[in-house]
This record gives structure tokens, sequence and C-alpha cells, in this order.
């Protein structure tokens, strides 16, 4: 990272970004051009999962190229200045990449898609259907290098 005075070095604040964010940016390579999805997410022991349709661009690229780069932020506010160049913004994000892969077991489905469901609508005792299981792709991204990042301008 260029400006080492912005970089969060203390790996339970990236975690705490992760946790608060509600969004995860999730960028995959298709040939010439990345591409670049948001999606809900939850983090649970060095590794991000998410959900999708069974079918459709994401879905086609990682099962032909399973890295990826992710990006999440929180906090971000505008700083404004007396004139445009001295405009700044505020922010904590993580930017992070890693290697993709598919759950296919269900009851590993059902434990991800708990945790996702948990972090947005709170605890609760969730029933999946079958049918609707079988329709759905729960995706996991081993988290192989995380770096964190702050801007708190006056």
């Amino acid at each position: 990272m260029r400006r080492k005075d912005k970089e969060i070095v203390n790996y339970r604040e990236i975690e705490e970004i992760m946790r608060q964010a509600m969004i995860c940016r999730i960028s995959l390579v298709d040939g010439e051009y990345p591409y670049i999805v948001p999606v809900n997410f939850v983090v649970n022991d060095k590794n991000l999962y998410f959900h999708s349709s069974a079918e459709g661009k994401k879905i086609e690229i990682l099962r032909k190229n399973k890295n990826v780069c992710f990006e999440m932020d929180i906090q971000s506010e505008i700083v404004k200045g007396k004139s445009p160049c001295a405009w700044g913004m505020k922010y904590l994000s993580v930017v992070g990449f890693g290697r993709a892969f598919f759950i296919d077991n269900s009851d590993e489905k059902k434990r991800v898609l708990n945790m996702l469901v948990e972090k947005y609508a709170g605890e609760g005792d969730y029933i999946y259907q079958e049918e609707i299981l079988q329709k759905v792709i729960v995706i996991g991204v081993i988290m192989e290098k995380i770096t964190g990042k702050k801007s708190r301008i006056p």
C-alpha cells in the first residue's frame, strides 16, 4: 500500500469492517475485462460467503476462473472543502484476493445460508425447502490476502 499512514494493520479492525459492511463487491476475471458484482455476504473462519442463482454470468465466470478480488467499505462520507481540489473522503475499507469454491453439501449450504440470513435479518429458526436449495448456489472464497485502509480527513 502506497499510503502507509492509511493502512489498517490490526486484523481485528479489518474483521470489524467486514462484519459491519452490508455489501461486498466481487470482481471476477472474464477474458479481457473484469466483471464486478455487488453481493450480500458473510465472513466466517477466514472465508467469505455469498449466494447466487444457479445461472448467470457470475456463475459462468466462476466455473472458468475461481480467482476473485473483493471490496467492502463502511462509514463512507464526502468531506467538502473550499475548492473541489480540497475535497476528500472519509472511509474504512477492505480489499482482498482469494479463490472461490462452490458448496454442494446440503447441510453446509444451510449452515452458510443461516449465517447470511442472521446477518441481515437476525436470529431465527430458518427452514429451507429442498427444491429451493437445489436452485441456490452457495459460494465461498478462501481469503488469501487482505488489506484494510482508512481515511479520517478532519
